[in-house]
């Protein structure tokens, strides 16, 4: 009996002799892995890491500015030429222009229900829209019409009696002249003293001018009709 306790002392001592060894190499490869110093050139290394990373982000958000502003004059060119292609196909009368403006509707001189006869023999010409055409233009319209023809640069208005000719399409009286544009400073140009429509007005023919909030101007046509 006590053989055997002398036995199995002696194994677990030889046991815990094989543990103590066994922690201390372990201790030692570990006090061995990280050497004297090298904690102090890690941190170092650390440093210089976190230093470039801040570097290379810095140029990460100088780059993304510059595509930033490079994007930005980019669209503002292209809406600018959106822009000059609208006011040119506008001009072209290639398109239909819808906004405030004036009507105004001009007449040759009524007919007297008494002689069955007009009041004078004066008859609205080309010239006189030519004139008509032409104050409106100085007094700022965008788009004009008449009788539902466009009028654009190349618009030639032309008597073939007993017509008149606007686009190669004959128009006769009453003449429907849309205007678009700012409607006071249109209507106002209109009722100048001296003006064109006081002119037309004392010769016998028939003016009629109104402000309108939306009115189209068709887009251009040429054809005889």
């Amino acid at each position: 009996m006590k053989r055997l306790m002398y036995i199995s002392v002696f194994l677990v001592a030889i046991v815990l002799g094989l543990l103590v060894t066994f922690q201390f190499r372990a201790t030692s490869r570990i006090a061995q892995g990280v050497p004297a110093g090298r904690d102090q050139e890690m941190a170092i290394e650390l440093s210089r890491l976190e230093a470039e990373k801040s570097d290379s982000q810095r140029e990460i958000n100088d780059l993304n500015d510059k595509l930033l502003q490079a994007t930005k004059g980019q669209k503002e060119a292209l809406s600018a030429l959106r822009g000059e292609l609208t006011k040119a196909r506008v001009a072209a009368g290639l398109v239909a222009v819808t906004g405030p403006g004036i009507e105004i509707i001009l007449d040759n001189p009524q007919v007297m229900p008494q002689t069955g006869k007009a009041s004078t023999l004066f008859t609205i010409r080309d010239e006189d829209l030519l004139r008509v055409i032409n104050e409106l233009r100085i007094a700022g319209a965008e788009a004009l019409s008449i009788n539902g023809q466009r009028i654009v640069a190349t618009t030639e208005i032309r008597l073939a009696a007993p017509f008149i000719n606007v686009n190669l399409t004959r128009i006769v009286p009453p003449y429907h002249i849309l205007v678009i544009g700012n409607p006071d400073n249109l209507k106002a140009t209109m009722d100048i003293s001296g003006g064109v429509v006081e002119y037309l007005r004392e010769l016998g023919a028939r003016v009629e001018i109104q402000t309108n909030d939306q009115l189209t101007a068709p887009s251009y046509s040429s054809g005889r009709q």
